[in-house]
């Protein structure tokens, strides 16, 4: 794993402010997470960032600049199995889970050390792709499955992984997944998968984002620091990933979530299914959508226009109520 945060690349934002920690899960599994205050303004509460498969904490450096210059702390963390936390395989560009509660006790722990650091409250969250999933999960988990109760005032979802675009009327996959994993072959890269990074693949076709500046960002990070790059899933954590999904598509899932969640689905997406999110929103108890038109799958990486559609709603839609308690000055670099 890393021990370190990576020096941004001639260009690229990254507060110096941050505060890296190397934090342990339940299990065992050692996670890289960072930790940043803002400066001067009073302190709205805290943000926790929850990354998609396949990310890492400097990708976000942008994203925890505009949080800052907004009066909110930022806490973060890469997932087991990718960035600079532990591997689960001895590849270290096969980014695994064979269960996506795993990636619960990545999040107890980072709430632990939030709560230990004294972090600013009301927590709110910020969750791209795997990561809404992982919020989602966590949001309506049984209490009696856990020693922490995810206290969210408010949760926004960037492009949840709900569902995977174009699965309609390939429910086999779901069985190849599962009857691969069941003969010892989980973790095997998914078929014609392998181990480079999207972002190390040309620019041209790719689905996250139009922007050829933040995509090229991606590979400059990679190419600063290898060990951040992971490659495409195995077949264990697509299995997992279909399991979780699974839930996602029963009828009463989310009724009981407490915290009120927003939705905000990328109209050109073909990572995620909208659809599936949309149709989510509509049941789960306290949960919204919005859709940004034009938009491709990493809505956080998209060109200015996108964003600012996104920004816009995220300042409506954050306000956690008042802070608990002030932030310790530092500097953090304007958005």
């Amino acid at each position: 794993m890393l021990d370190h945060l990576v020096p941004p690349p001639d260009g690229l934002l990254f507060p110096d402010s941050a505060d890296l920690a190397i934090i342990e899960a339940a299990d065992g599994v050692r996670l890289r997470a960072v930790f940043l205050k803002p400066a001067a303004m009073p302190c709205k509460g805290t943000i926790f960032v929850l990354q998609g498969r396949a990310e890492y904490i400097e990708k976000y450096g942008e994203v925890f600049t505009r949080l800052l210059a907004r009066g909110f702390a930022v806490a973060s963390l890469d997932w087991r199995g990718q960035g600079g936390s532990d591997r689960q395989l001895r590849d270290p560009r096969k980014g695994h889970v064979e269960d996506f509660g795993d990636y619960l006790l990545d999040l107890d722990a980072l709430l632990a050390e939030a709560d230990a650091r004294a972090m600013p409250r009301p927590y709110g969250l910020l969750a791209h792709s795997t990561g809404g999933a992982i919020a989602l999960h966590a949001l309506t988990r049984d209490e009696t499955r856990t020693s922490l109760k995810a206290p969210f005032r408010r949760a926004m979802l960037s492009s949840p992984l709900v569902g995977i675009a174009g699965m309609a009327g390939k429910a086999g996959l779901r069985l190849l997944a599962r009857a691969l994993a069941s003969i010892g072959l989980s973790g095997f890269f998914v078929p014609m998968g392998g181990p480079h990074s999207i972002f190390e693949k040309p620019f041209e076709g790719n689905p996250l984002t139009s922007d050829p500046a933040r995509y090229a960002n991606g590979a400059r990070w990679i190419a600063a620091e290898p060990e951040l790059g992971i490659g495409d899933p195995t077949i264990g954590w697509a299995d997992a990933a279909f399991d979780a999904m699974a839930e996602f598509a029963e009828d009463d899932f989310g009724q009981t979530n407490r915290t009120p969640v927003l939705m905000v689905i990328a109209g050109a997406d073909t990572v995620v299914d909208a659809r599936a999110s949309t149709a989510l929103a509509l049941r789960m108890r306290g949960a919204s959508a919005i859709t940004l038109h034009g938009s491709r799958h990493e809505i956080l990486m998209e060109r200015d226009a996108v964003q600012t559609g996104f920004w816009t709603a995220f300042d409506a839609f954050m306000q956690l109520g008042d802070s608990e308690q002030p932030a310790e000055a530092v500097q953090a670099d304007p958005a």
